[in-house]
């Protein structure tokens, strides 16, 4: 299928339907860099969102280094995985260490972006990772655990340029379903055994010349509604200015898009979220839903933690066809 193909079985949603904008529910930061800790002095961000106890666990990005120097030449930083804990979703305590870190040469340079999922009885982590050994050296990488803190097994899942992986957290047909981006678009595929995927297709590309123009990419994990599979997914403008949009696909067959919002559901507006490591980005990698809706964590600048809301009502409202 060629991109007028997707963009031809795509309902574009605008402002004809009610809006949907998400909420923020704090204008501070929710977590910030730790100077004390020399793994997170920098940047904490892009968290992965899990549930375990009833507690919302964040599973964040960190930086031990901003990521270029006085002289806009990029550093040797290196990204960790931390831990943070709350029993209301706004207030988190912190574990001291970082619960996961690279320990081989293809992440030698850090593990980042990680999404979760739950699925046959243990949490599975994607994320990327990062060698540094070369441009373009990081790949898509999977880790497993039962209790969010201790993982192990992990390995490269899908090599080459790829970033931006996540699972579905289910298995329709009894496959494996791994979202990944190979710029500029999102992609799809499918595995029995999480060795050998099968039917990589395109079901995001940009659009237009406005703020999903450069490239897209998926957020956390699609949720599973009654309609179909709620996608957030980032989007990069030709400022490189990164926002959150929204889609929903097909319960049976998620390379099947039923619709795609036409206009970003957040933008950077806050300070925080415009001035930081990397200016102007609201990029989120999980959320949490709850009986009333979603709350989606997101990295502000790539250097801050924030959180936004949504109905389950706006939500549908928006986006089922």
């Amino acid at each position: 299928m060629d991109m007028e193909e997707v963009r031809a079985n795509t309902k574009i949603f605008s402002t004809v339907k009610p809006r949907l904008t998400l909420h923020r529910l704090a204008f501070d930061p929710l977590l910030q860099p730790v100077p004390s800790h020399t793994w997170e002095t920098s940047a904490v961000f892009n968290p992965a969102v899990a549930v375990r106890e009833d507690r919302t666990v964040l599973l964040y990005r960190t930086s031990d280094l901003p990521f270029t120097d006085a002289h806009g030449k990029t550093t040797h930083y290196t990204s960790s995985i931390g831990y943070a804990e709350s029993t209301d979703g706004l207030h988190f305590s912190r574990r001291p260490e970082p619960v996961f870190q690279g320990n081989a040469a293809y992440e030698i340079r850090g593990v980042e972006d990680p999404r979760v999922v739950w699925l046959e009885d243990h949490y599975w982590m994607t994320y990327t990772a990062f060698g540094g050994r070369h441009a373009g050296d990081w790949h898509i990488a999977l880790t497993e655990s039962k209790d969010l803190i201790h993982w192990e097994n992990h390995r490269i899942l899908l090599r080459g340029t790829d970033k931006d992986g996540a699972l579905l957290p289910a298995r329709p047909h009894g496959e494996y379903f791994l979202f990944h981006r190979r710029d500029p678009d999102i992609w799809l595929c499918h595995t029995a055994d999480l060795k050998h995927f099968h039917d990589h297709r395109v079901i995001l590309s940009p659009i237009g010349d406005q703020w999903e123009a450069v490239k897209v990419g998926i957020a956390g994990p699609p949720l599973e509604t009654e309609h179909g599979w709620l996608l957030l997914y980032h989007a990069v403008d030709k400022n490189h200015v990164y926002r959150l949009g929204a889609a929903l696909l097909d319960k049976e067959n998620p390379y099947h898009v039923l619709s795609r919002l036409s206009y970003p559901i957040l933008e950077p507006e806050l300070p925080w979220e415009k001035n930081g490591l990397v200016p102007n980005v609201v990029f989120s990698c999980g959320a949490r839903p709850t009986e009333d809706g979603l709350w989606v964590y997101y990295g502000g600048a790539d250097t801050v933690i924030g959180i936004a809301f949504a109905t389950w009502a706006e939500i549908e409202l928006a986006l089922v066809p």
